[in-house]
Formats: C-alpha cells, sequence, structure tokens
C-alpha cells in the first residue's frame, strides 16, 4: 500500500474540528473534575495528544498496550494485553482512549479489565472511529469521531503493518 494510492476520508481539518467538538462534550460531562485518560498505544497516540490538549480540568495520561491485529488486513480475532500495567484507578474518572472501535473485541476486553479490577467513579470510552458494521460484541464507545463503512484506513495513528500512522490525514484503498 502506497500513499499516493490512498482517498483521504477525513482531512487534518475534519479530524481537529470533531476532536474539538468532542473535547467540548467531555469538557461538559466531567465539569473540572480530575481525569485519568489512558491511551491504548499505539494507533491511538495522536488522537489522544489532540484531544488532551482541549480537555480543560485536572488530567494524568497513562498509556497502556492492546493489540488484535494479526497481518496485513486480518483481525485474530485475540486481544494480546502486550502492557497493561496502571496505577490504582479506584474513585477515579477514567476516560479510555481509542483509535477505532470495530470488531469491539479489544474494547470489550478493556472495559472488562477497568471493571473486574477497578471501582472507578466513572469510566468511559471515546474512539476516533466506530466501525459498526464489524461489531461482534455489544459494546459502543460513549463518545466517537465519526462512525465509518467496512473499509481499512491508515493514517493518524492507524497502520497498515506498522507503516502510515504519521499521516496527517485518515485514508484508504479503494
Amino acid at each position: 500500500m502506497k500513499t499516493e494510492d490512498l482517498k483521504v476520508l477525513f482531512s487534518e481539518d475534519q479530524l481537529q474540528k470533531r476532536i474539538k467538538e468532542l473535547a467540548d462534550e467531555m469538557n461538559s460531562f466531567y465539569n473540572g473534575e480530575e481525569v485519568i485518560a489512558i491511551c491504548v498505544l499505539k494507533g491511538a497516540v495522536m488522537f489522544a495528544t489532540d484531544l488532551v490538549k482541549h480537555l480543560n480540568m485536572p488530567l494524568k495520561m497513562e498509556f497502556i498496550r492492546l493489540s488484535s491485529y494479526g497481518t496485513g488486513f486480518n483481525t485474530s480475532g485475540k486481544v494480546n494485553a502486550v502492557d497493561i500495567s496502571l496505577p490504582d484507578l479506584n474513585g477515579k474518572n477514567v476516560l479510555i482512549i481509542e483509535d477505532i472501535v470495530d470488531t469491539g473485541l479489544t474494547a470489550k476486553f478493556l472495559m472488562d479489565f477497568m471493571h473486574t479490577n477497578f471501582h472507578t467513579k466513572t469510566t468511559k470510552f471515546c474512539s476516533l472511529l466506530d466501525k459498526k458494521i464489524s461489531r461482534r460484541t455489544e459494546i459502543e464507545p460513549d463518545y466517537f469521531g465519526f462512525e465509518i463503512d467496512d473499509k481499512f484506513v491508515v493514517g493518524y495513528g492507524l497502520d497498515y503493518e506498522g507503516y502510515m500512522r504519521n499521516l496527517r490525514f485518515i485514508g484508504y484503498k479503494e
């Protein structure tokens, strides 16, 4: 896959505008209360970084690494907890930031992990992209940037075999 073969699904301007809108919703919900934002690496790093710049509350960031993708365009169907070490989140407002919810397996794994291991004040799940058409579990993000159809997307943190995360837009190949 080459960058020049991609069609733009969401431009940098569209992404930044929607991220600001999401942050405004979260600012209203949290109303100045402290939040622990958990970025799911590696895909959500660009989104999380831009999102937290607009959040107006005391905020700590944590990073975890999960994986559900195999090779190329195919998901393995299994979630691997590569690094999920977190501080004590009991009684805290937790905001999980993910790049995409497609099958929902990673999101469900993470929400189950949170509910099993912590008694948070609130746990909210935010995903930049929501691919409902691929869902295999009954899980929905509390916040999402854009709903997409069944396309394999790259850019703005999303990758193809480790590459293309650095694109300023989200694209796809027809």
